[in-house]
């Protein structure tokens, strides 16, 4: 499905990013708490439902999801919620917010007839499958002035925020590279994630879009000189993702800095365990790393290296799976709207554009 398309510059005209700010912390909402719809509570949909509704910051009027086995699992947890039939009927449902769990190749079409009806979105990654389609739904967010939230999830845990916090407070000196790597040892379970047209890529949009987002974060955004990359399928180098997607990536991202970024991801990779994820970042004065514990998915230490000498900083339990989504509901519902840094999402989704060669 063609998602909509809008003019990456349509909304530049009349305000700048510090009117957006200030305009992004004035209350507008018609409700209080505000409601919000669900489009599709599969799993991953279903968690980031309930991690809503245990802050009680929003109310969780509207579920939808072509499957009736999940609509009953989700409404479990929420009896009072009405059950809808598609996105039309949440548009025709005066909400505050959309919840977007859909797949992939939905997302940029759906996130963007939201904010033109004037509902905040918040949307599970990837955004869009191009720069191009991030473009317009960012542009969308600042058309209609409306909170756009994407879960880019690792951002918000415990480990990454502690590790962000130290490394822009010079406690590594400069970073002049980072290693970042997401190995699965098992593959997605729904067809159209091995579709391109449908998934838009394989490992990189599915786990490497973590990865670059975290160390362009990590960094604050610089300015990015050039990307180059190569990408698997079956052992076999890929020479074009137009009918076949990857399960086996590594990509280098150089920083006007001088520093480059180095990331590695995988699907049904032998890893010897069920996931290998890792984030380091090395300056003159030592090393801050993120791993996993025990090739677990969820749970993650944090480190200091100083030479051969390693210090734990932060060690589970940290329950950080639906705190993005938690934290969307929180700014909807103190009034927030458009966030100048959903810029963000456009230089993340161009890197992965040219991981593509696209």
């Amino acid at each position: 499905m063609d998602s909509a398309k809008v003019p990456s510059g349509q909304a530049e005209a009349s305000v700048n990013d510090d009117e957006l700010l200030s305009r992004s912390r004035t209350p507008a909402l018609s409700h209080s708490p505000p409601r919000l719809g669900f489009l599709g509570v599969g799993w991953i949909g279903r968690n980031r439902m309930e991690a809503i509704a245990r802050t009680g910051v929003a109310e969780v009027a509207m579920l939808v999801d072509s499957s009736s086995e999940m609509l009953d699992a989700a409404a479990a947890s929420v009896p009072d919620a009405q059950r809808a039939d598609s996105l039309d009927d949440l548009l025709n449902a005066d909400l505050d917010g959309i919840v977007i769990a859909t797949p992939s190749a939905l997302h940029a079409e759906q996130a963007i007839r939201a904010l033109r009806a004037g509902v905040a979105v918040f949307c599970q990654k990837p955004l869009g499958r191009t720069a191009e389609e991030v473009r317009g739904v960012v542009a969308a967010a600042r058309t209609a002035d409306r909170l756009l939230g994407v879960d880019l999830s690792y951002r918000s845990t415990a480990v990454m925020r502690l590790l962000q916090e130290l490394l822009r407070s010079g406690d590594i000196g400069e970073v002049f590279a980072a290693n970042l790597v997401f190995h699965n040892a098992y593959g997605p379970d729904k067809p159209w994630f091995y579709d391109p047209r449908l998934s838009g890529g394989g490992c990189v949009m599915d786990l490497g879009i973590h990865l670059v987002d975290l160390s362009l974060w990590m960094l604050d955004f610089p300015t990015v000189e050039g990307v180059t990359s190569r990408l698997y399928a079956g052992g076999q180098s890929l020479g074009s993702t137009a009918s076949q997607v990857e399960d086996y990536a590594t990509a280098r991202i150089d920083l006007s800095s001088g520093a480059t970024i180095d990331v590695a991801c995988s699907w049904n990779l032998s890893a010897g365990c069920d996931a290998v994820i890792d984030a380091t970042f090395y300056g003159a004065r030592g090393a801050l790393r993120m791993r996993n514990v025990g090739g677990s998915f969820y749970d993650f230490v944090a480190e200091r290296n100083r030479g051969t000498a390693r210090e734990t900083l932060l060690e589970p339990p940290d329950d950080w799976g639906g705190r993005a989504a938690a934290e969307w509901a929180t700014r909807l519902a103190a009034g927030e709207r458009f966030d100048p840094s959903s810029q963000e999402l456009i230089v993340v989704a161009e890197v992965l554009d040219r991981i593509y060669g696209r």
